[in-house]
């Protein structure tokens, strides 16, 4: 499949001839029958049923198909920047897991997060971290995305249960994408000022075609 470089990527971009679709429901006009399918050329291409059990054990499915939505095979095969993946070595997995758990219960564990939809920073914004790319990925960024991937309810808040296996989630994900992270937090050498002002170092994701 060839590279994507599309200039604006959103939630409900398509580009169904290389089978990356979206699958969020043009606001529920077209009824129970068409939920699930592609929005633009009606695929029906998960097994939502299964996706939604949220069962850890079968996290290979659930990548495969969140990699079918375009705006997630965008963050599963762009390049992490190097201030990202800074940010995980230097936590280390450990520390890495415990801040993406309070991430992802302070962005989208409340029952109505503030401005739901943008409270996730995106790669060309300088607050980016490893977690927010993780975030995307793997479809909790907001609690559209939630409702739409994982099956969770908007209008309530989440459990620990729920917390706990997005957190899961995002870990595998940053531990296939940056497989250098340790268990504890590595020492970086410090960035000079000619580096930090130079264009930022970029990680391909190691072992995935685009």
């Amino acid at each position: 499949m060839a590279e994507l470089k599309p200039l604006k990527i959103t939630c409900t971009s398509t580009n169904c001839g290389s089978n990356l679709h979206c699958f969020r429901a043009k606001k529920k006009l077209a009824g129970a029958t068409e939920q699930g399918k592609c929005r633009d050329c009606g695929a029906s291409l998960v097994d939502w049923s299964r996706v939604h059990r949220r069962d850890l054990t079968d996290a290979s499915n659930t990548f495969a198909s969140l990699k079918l939505e375009l705006i997630r095979h965008h963050f599963w095969h762009i390049p992490i920047a190097a201030h990202a993946i800074r940010y995980a070595l230097k936590k280390g997995r450990v520390q890495l897991g415990a801040a993406t758990k309070n991430q992802i219960s302070r962005s989208i564990g409340a029952e109505a997060p503030y401005r739901d939809g943008y409270q996730t920073p995106r790669e060309d914004s300088p607050r980016v971290n490893a977690i927010h790319y993780a975030q995307h990925a793997t479809g909790s960024c907001c609690r559209k995305c939630l409702e739409e991937w994982h099956g969770i309810s908007q209008g309530r808040e989440l459990t620990e249960e729920e917390v706990t296996y997005l957190t899961a989630l995002a870990m595998l994900y940053l531990e296939e994408r940056i497989p250098e992270l340790n268990d504890v937090p590595q020492r970086l050498p410090k960035r000079t000022q000619r580096s930090a002002g130079a264009q930022s170092e970029m990680r391909s994701e190691p072992g995935h075609a685009a």
